[in-house]
């Protein structure tokens, strides 16, 4: 159970972070940690005329990092991201998932577009 809250805590720390580092870059934030039936949203973040779903990604190293967002987990963002785009994506030109990866040391990395599904 401690592992759990403990991971809870990390989870939410990095999602601060990855929230900070999207609005350092211009992004406004306008939602966080979205449930839907069969999925979760991280972040919902907007910049102009595009939305983006937003996976926020922690892990100790860059090489853990980059394989931290497999293909069944990033269709689940995907089905969460397409029940929830006409709550946020009014007006918008572009809607998108994107992955923000967290690793200690190192400055956020903002991966764009990572969905093609």
């Amino acid at each position: 159970m401690r592992d759990r809250v403990a991971a809870e805590v990390r989870g939410r720390r990095a999602e601060a972070l990855a929230g900070l580092w999207l609005q350092l870059k211009g992004w406004r934030i306008l939602a966080r940690r979205v449930r839907v039936p069969g999925g979760e949203i991280d972040l919902v973040a907007r910049r102009g005329r595009t939305l983006a779903f937003v996976e926020v990604k922690q892990r100790a190293t860059a090489g853990a990092a980059s394989y931290a967002l497999d293909e069944p987990r990033l269709a689940r963002v995907a089905a969460a991201a397409e029940q929830l785009a006409h709550r946020y994506g009014n007006g918008c030109d572009m809607i998108r998932i994107d992955v923000v990866y967290i690793v200690p040391g190192r400055l956020p990395r903002h991966q764009e577009n990572v969905w093609s599904g």
